[in-house]
């Protein structure tokens, strides 16, 4: 399976990228495929059936208004957020869908939407979508929304085969240390492999400017949660703190990197509560790898572009393709989703990829730099997924600050050593693997268990 660094940093919505720009995705690619076999005109009704983790936190994760605005003809990359609730509630109001954005059909919310309380035997995010003439059944499709916005229908998962890019890379590595080793034996950087295996897809140029363009929505969506005040919808009730929390330190003014510690880490977990802030707002987001752990790269990323005197943009490029490999690795080895493995998946591979990234920027060899991501996952191992009411803010805002602080010192003990460690990137990544496969559903982004059930009870 040949991953680019494209895949993992998608740009999309809020709140969250399995449960909102995966079946998203979904009803696009439900909606185009009616278009493209010529059955759209026969549609008379769309029945949407969500299971496991989609069923059981879908609605406080957006994902029966993502799938609705999908099968509209919406990719989460190119719709408005803004139009998102006033089109949902128009049709909840009038009871038409525009399907495709081309044929008006009749659908009921509480008809036509069901939430069912079991699961599919490939993975906890699954859809089914089926498309009703008027003699009957014209088209229906599986999907399984896996992680970070991707997305594999029932044919895909039944061969096993996710990815039908068959791209030959010039460095293709499936493990740490084959990342490693291809470094050595070339004399390359991990940004300069990427970058190698990248002219796999696309030109220099184009990856630059993609980059770029991804970093420029990141550093977008900081402003906006700089700027945005009030309360989380949702009905938590959750205040936004990144506003105030800008304000006072404006006051302070630069921080002292060196002297003053604590001012850092407040910039750091100010930039990661302005993305989370805004994911949860349903604005728009950038999976990296994920939504729910969409903080933790730009926050780390944000602070090393603002307050270093040298930074460029070859830096961001440098930084989105080293932070890639390490997602790359815990996409292939293990897995991004918090359905499947807890937030260890998501906040844990994010941290990793902070990392690794900011090792890389900082001069790390690609020793320093795997050690860097091993020390970020390795203190997330174990964390559980379990959003109180099945919304992306509590503890999922607050995770990525800390998460991103985290990063920071992983990549600082990283480059105080010469690279050689006790536990590599690879076992932990396996042993997360693993801890996912031993921890109960209730702590996998059901809202069945942990937090989620404790604050219920007080």
């Amino acid at each position: 399976m040949a991953i680019s660094v494209f895949d993992l940093f998608k740009i999309g919505v809020g709140p969250s990228s399995s449960h909102t720009v995966g079946p998203m995705r979904a009803g696009a690619l439900f909606a185009q495929r009616l278009v493209d076999e010529g059955l759209l005109e026969q549609v008379k009704r769309v029945e949407v059936r969500l299971y496991g983790s989609l069923s059981a936190t879908g609605v406080g994760h957006g994902t029966d208004r993502a799938t609705l605005i999908g099968l509209m003809g919406e990719w989460p990359d190119r719709v408005d957020p803004a139009a998102v609730e006033p089109r949902i509630e128009a049709l909840r109001n009038e009871r038409q869908l525009l399907l495709a954005g081309r044929q008006a059909i009749h659908f009921d919310w509480q008809e036509d939407l069901l939430l069912l309380d079991e699961s599919l035997p490939y993975h906890p995010n699954a859809m089914t979508l089926t498309a009703f003439g008027a003699t009957g059944e014209v088209a229906e499709a599986t999907y399984y929304s896996i992680g970070g916005g991707f997305v594999v229908d029932a044919a895909q998962a039944a061969s096993g085969v996710l990815d039908n890019d068959t791209t030959e890379l010039p460095y293709d590595f499936s493990s740490g240390a084959e990342l490693l080793q291809l470094c050595r034996r070339h004399g390359l950087g991990v940004a300069e492999l990427m970058l190698a295996n990248e002219k796999s897809w696309r030109s220099e140029e184009e990856i630059r400017s993609g980059l770029l363009r991804i970093w420029s929505v990141m550093r977008e969506c900081v402003q906006n949660g700089l700027a945005n005040e009030g309360i989380l919808p949702g009905g938590l009730k959750v205040r936004r703190r990144a506003a105030r929390l800008h304000q006072s330190l404006q006051a302070i003014g630069k921080p002292n990197v060196i002297g003053s510690t604590l001012s850092a880490m407040e910039w750091v977990n100010l930039f990661a509560l302005a993305v989370n802030e805004e994911n949860a707002a349903g604005g728009r987001m950038v999976t990296a790898p994920t939504n729910g752990a969409a903080g933790i790269i730009p926050a780390v990323l944000m602070y090393y572009m603002k307050f270093n005197p040298d930074a460029c943009d070859d830096d961001v490029v440098r930084f989105m393709l080293a932070a890639a490999a390490v997602g790359i690795l815990c996409k292939k080895n293990a897995s991004i989703s918090g359905a499947e493995v807890g937030c260890q998946g998501e906040v844990g591979s994010a941290c990793a990829m902070a990392a690794a990234g900011l090792a890389e920027v900082l001069g790390a060899s690609p020793a320093q730099l795997e050690n860097a991501a091993e020390i970020g996952l390795e203190h997330n191992l174990g964390l559980t997924c379990d959003p109180v009411g099945g919304l992306v803010q509590v503890p999922c805002i607050e995770r990525n600050a800390i998460a991103a602080v985290k990063a920071i010192n992983a990549a600082q003990m990283a480059l105080r050593g010469d690279g050689e460690h006790f536990i590599s990137l690879d076992q932990v990544i396996r042993t997360m693997k693993e801890t996912g496969a031993d921890m109960h559903s209730k702590y996998k982004e059901t809202s069945r268990g942990g937090l989620a059930v404790t604050f219920v009870e007080c």
